[in-house]
């Protein structure tokens, strides 16, 4: 599996039944997973998108946003859980508005699941930390 350093956005192969096993990455030496969010850019997160094998569960939230600030806590929660299964990115609509034209988000937060280059779901609006966790188990 192909995935993308949080720190320096190298890429790295990491065999599956590695990715457990806390997998640094070859260039900088950082580990490859934090059980955090990572918050990304449109040039960061178009290169995972485009080049990396691991499912990506993205927020696309405004920091204005309530409900995307009282979402982020749960979002963050299922990061630790669920990697490596999946990166977990936090996208600023406000500072990334070209990104979130290019993927159509018309309201925040909006989560969605990439997985090899195309959308798998969307679904917007905050969701609680059981039903968000159903919802993951679902797709990923």
């Amino acid at each position: 599996m192909i995935i993308m350093c949080p720190k320096c956005a190298g890429l790295n192969r990491v065999a599956d039944d590695k990715l457990e096993s806390q997998p640094t990455c070859g260039k900088c030496k950082s580990p490859l997973f934090n059980a955090k969010p990572v918050e990304m850019n449109s040039e960061q997160f178009l290169r995972a998108y485009q080049k990396t094998d691991q499912p990506l569960v993205v927020d696309f939230w405004a920091p204005w946003c309530g409900p995307c600030k009282s979402f982020a806590p749960t979002f963050s929660q299922a990061a630790a859980q669920f990697e490596p299964k999946a990166r977990f990115i936090k996208i600023n609509t406000e500072s990334e508005q070209q990104l979130g034209a290019q993927f159509g988000i018309r309201s925040i937060p909006t989560l969605a699941i990439f997985k090899g280059g195309q959308e798998v779901t969307r679904l917007s609006g905050a969701l609680p930390p059981a039903e968000f966790s159903r919802w993951l188990q679902q797709y990923l």
